[in-house]
């Protein structure tokens, strides 16, 4: 598929009555699993990018080692692929763009660029600034209001991220990323408050896969939670074996070194 093949696939996967499901990834062997898997997009994790490459979360990370973990990963697999950009490794709306046009050309076809509860104005200049670049056209803009992830007040939460989530919106962006709202009432209030795809995160006490279609979520991310099962799978069987001597946890896997190798076989 073309590029522009896959930026068209990907923005047809937030179609109205679909809910496109993303296990963000943090490496090419991770995206070929989840592609394998069933997956019909592929989402990079921030925080998981960076720990699988020896950083703390938050843009401690190198964009020249995240443009190249993009690469990596593109070339391993057919399905689009979107970034989890953090605030765009800049402050300076043009820097932002130049940042974004890198990861596109590496093969990703959408980017999340978050406000971290900052001035809404910021990240609004920021999505003004690549829709008017021809060459980010068919770049997905998911714009993530962390409000709720940052902590606001249940009863002020709310009406501040509507009020972004306009801003944004009438800034060009393509879909809303509100993590860790999990009320109902509050997801249908995004949902009814926009024409745009609203993306939700998976987090304990979220709606059921099917509770957040029926309420008009179109876009859920599991953010870090695979990479922490992943790695939280490894760290116990690694305890089994350096405390106990128990080789049990090694061996309860769902795939083998055959199946695994196959699908790298070129």
């Amino acid at each position: 598929m073309t590029a522009a093949g896959r930026a068209e696939r990907f923005r047809a996967l937030h179609a109205e009555g679909h809910l496109l499901v993303l296990t963000n990834v943090w490496d090419a062997a991770s995206a070929r699993v989840v592609e394998a898997a069933g997956a019909e997009a592929i989402a990079t994790s921030s925080a998981a990018l960076a720990w699988a490459h020896g950083y703390a979360d938050g843009e401690h990370l190198p964009l020249d080692v995240l443009v190249t973990a993009v690469r990596e990963i593109a070339a391993v697999v057919s399905i689009p692929i979107t970034v989890d950009f953090e605030r765009g490794y800049a402050d300076e709306p043009s820097a932002v763009v130049e940042a974004v046009a890198r990861v596109a050309d590496a093969g990703a076809v959408g980017v999340n660029l978050e406000d971290r509860s900052g001035p809404p104005d910021v990240l609004a200049h920021k999505i003004r600034a690549c829709k008017r670049e021809a060459r980010l056209a068919d770049v997905f803009i998911n714009a993530r209001i962390d409000v709720f992830i940052h902590g606001a007040a249940p009863e002020s939460a709310l009406g501040e991220a509507l009020a972004r989530g306009r801003a944004y919106a009438d800034a060009g962006a393509d879909g809303l990323f509100v993590p860790k709202v999990t009320a109902p009432a509050a997801i249908e209030a995004l949902v009814r408050s926009t024409p745009l795809p609203l993306n939700v995160m998976a987090v304990p006490g979220l709606p059921s896969v099917p509770e957040l279609k029926a309420h008009g979520v179109r876009r859920l991310s599991a953010g870090p939670g695979l990479a922490l099962a992943a790695l939280s799978a490894a760290r116990r069987a690694c305890v089994d074996l350096l405390e106990h001597g128990s080789y049990e946890r090694l061996f309860d896997t769902d795939l083998s070194y055959r199946a695994l190798n196959e699908l790298f076989a070129r």
